[in-house]
């Protein structure tokens, strides 16, 4: 009776036509079961035999130059197509047999997968793993066994195929860090760009005959040695409490970091519920899905734990996450509890009214801000005839013509003193026969809070007394900053008409424009914005009776005789003088 072991699970041997090749008895792949040498010491014999396609009969191999045995291997060298088919090796003696079958497939040229540049192979390639910024150096796959059928020394070519642009450059690779040292390939330093596939050809003499074979070595980087190689949990923290609500699903996350270990390449990431793993629960509703992103063989590992329905007594659940390689292992526990419900249409409606309130309060403050600031000012607002020695309150700067001047004594002045209770200077009305023009209009200036310059197209010509006006303001609100300007555009003017001195105040001061009869109410634009800009005036309650009072009468007069106030205004105020350059 012969042991049948039937045909080896390994795949089949792959040989290119025209190289070297063999094939081992898979009987001695475990050599606690068999052993080569125990074997013959034993007695036992060893016998090859094949079943070529398209045969049905086994035969015995006829060994020649081409086909040898050597120890457990047969030898092709070289070999053809017709050496295609089944092989098997029969370890016998006069009382016992076993047997097994290996597959040969001899590939033709056309048959190999072939790159641009790179030499055809037939095997599969062989892996190495390098740290980075580490060395190695590579031996071509079975190169010891060529050099005991070798009669010399084999040699051995190298090529390397670069995978990102997909062909084959040989050696030299035109770079330091790899160098070939006789049949070997060094690597000093292991780099990213290093990695891909290095094919070696080795040929060698035999028999008179010139013999070779191509074989592959896929090599990858890893992260170096010398780095911490434990395993980590990046997510959760340990204790970390999820707020959830029952009758829901909940989905608990776990991400690890898992290093490689060359030779234990083992490791697994897990959920465990009251320390049972989630497949040795009695409970459908908790399922676990796993997913793995590799990064040059270490692994970022996550799972998920799927909860469906969640219950009370989940509440009370110990949930662990756990990670582990051949170095250790690492665990966190996580729990559950119940989200309080918040109440979202309360929150709703009252995170709308709040909007509607801000949006009322704006177009409020947008269409009303004169009258709020005005407001303002009044309860809070600093009486300045309290903290200054000034006498008047505002200084009018006008161009002197009839069309100015009757706006400023008929309107400003008028509204000014009787209905806002201001004190108002006006040059050609408060000043005294006989002085010097400059001096009392310097000193006029000085002694007011503002200045009110009234803009229009014959305002501040070249040496008039209103150019001294407004540079006197100017360089007092400049160097000591008691003196407010403010402009008042009586009528339109164009920039280029303006000396230099009022386009500058334009630009930095506030403009306030009197748009006719629109601006003649006292509730209109005009002086509301004139009152922003005027000293605050807090009066007390006998003294705003007096103003009232004395408004009241002015008003009286001004309707009886407007006429007769008007001739007497023009007779008792100076005649416009013009000043002199040097003066101004």
């Amino acid at each position: 009776m012969c042991h049948d072991w039937g045909e080896s699970s390994e795949a089949a041997v792959l040989v290119l036509d025209g190289e070297a090749g063999w094939v081992s008895c898979p009987l001695f792949s475990h050599p606690a079961v068999y052993n080569y040498t125990m074997a013959q010491s034993a007695g036992h014999d060893l016998v090859w035999y094949r079943l070529l396609d398209g045969h049905d009969l086994e035969q015995p191999i006829p060994y020649s130059a081409r086909v040898s045995r050597e120890r457990e291997r047969l030898w092709l060298q070289p070999a053809v197509a017709n050496d295609t088919g089944q092989y098997i090796c029969m370890l016998r003696n006069k009382s016992s047999c076993s047997r097994i079958a290996v597959r040969l497939q001899v590939l033709q040229r056309d048959q190999a997968v072939r790159s641009a540049g790179c030499p055809q192979v037939a095997m599969a390639a062989t892996e190495e793993l390098i740290g980075f910024q580490q060395g190695k150096t590579l031996t071509c796959p079975n190169l010891e066994d060529a050099s005991k059928m070798a009669d010399s020394d084999p040699t051995v070519n190298w090529t390397y195929m670069n995978q990102a642009m997909s062909r084959c450059d040989p050696y030299p690779f035109w770079d330091n860090h790899r160098e070939q040292v006789g049949t070997r390939l060094r690597i000093y330093t292991m780099l990213i760009p290093y990695e891909g596939l290095y094919i070696c050809t080795v040929r060698y003499q035999r028999r008179g005959g010139s013999l070779s074979f191509t074989r592959s070595i896929k090599v990858s980087g890893i992260y170096p040695t010398t780095l911490s190689k434990d395993p980590t949990i990046l997510h959760p923290t340990n204790g970390k409490v999820f707020p959830v609500r029952t009758s829901s699903d909940v989905h608990l996350t776990c991400r690890g970091l898992l290093p490689f270990i060359i030779d234990k390449p083992e490791r697994e990431i897990w959920w465990t519920v009251d320390g049972k793993r989630v497949e040795q629960l009695n409970d459908g509703r908790f399922s676990q899905t796993n997913s793995t992103i590799d990064d040059h063989r270490d692994l970022k590992a996550e799972t998920i734990l799927n909860i469906r329905d969640v219950q009370s007594e989940d509440l009370q659940r110990n949930f662990t996450c756990s990670v582990r390689n051949a170095r250790g292992s690492m665990a966190r526990w996580v729990q559950l509890e119940e989200e309080v419900s918040l109440p979202s249409v309360e929150l709703g409606c009252g995170l709308g009214v709040t909007l509607v309130l801000m949006l009322l309060l704006f177009v409020v403050y947008h269409v009303f801000w004169l009258e709020l600031l005005l407001l303002y000012r009044s309860w809070f607002g600093t009486d300045e005839r309290h903290t200054d020695d000034k006498e008047f309150d505002v200084y009018i700067s006008y161009a002197r013509n009839s069309e100015e001047e009757q706006f400023v004594l008929s309107t400003l002045r008028s509204v000014l003193e009787n209905e806002l209770g201001y004190s108002v200077c006006i040059f050609d009305r408060d000043s005294l026969p006989g002085g010097t023009i400059t001096d009392e209009t310097l000193s006029f200036v000085a002694r007011s809070r503002r200045l009110l310059v009234v803009v229009s197209p014959g305002y501040a010509s070249q040496g008039s007394q209103a150019l001294l006006e407004l540079k006197a303001g100017i360089d007092s609100m400049a160097l000591g900053g008691h003196l407010r300007v403010i402009l008042v555009q009586y009528r339109p003017v164009q920039r280029q008409s303006l000396v230099r001195e009022l386009r500058r105040a334009r630009v930095a001061l506030a403009l306030v424009r009197w748009q006719g009869d629109k601006s003649k109410e006292l509730t209109s634009r005009f002086w509301k914005q004139l009152r922003v800009e005027l000293p605050v005036r807090r009066a007390g309650r006998e003294e705003q009776q007096g103003s009232s009072k004395e408004a009241a009468l002015m008003r009286l007069i001004s309707q009886n005789s407007t006429n007769s106030q008007t001739g007497l205004i023009s007779n008792t105020t100076k005649t416009p003088q013009k000043v002199p350059n040097s003066a101004a």
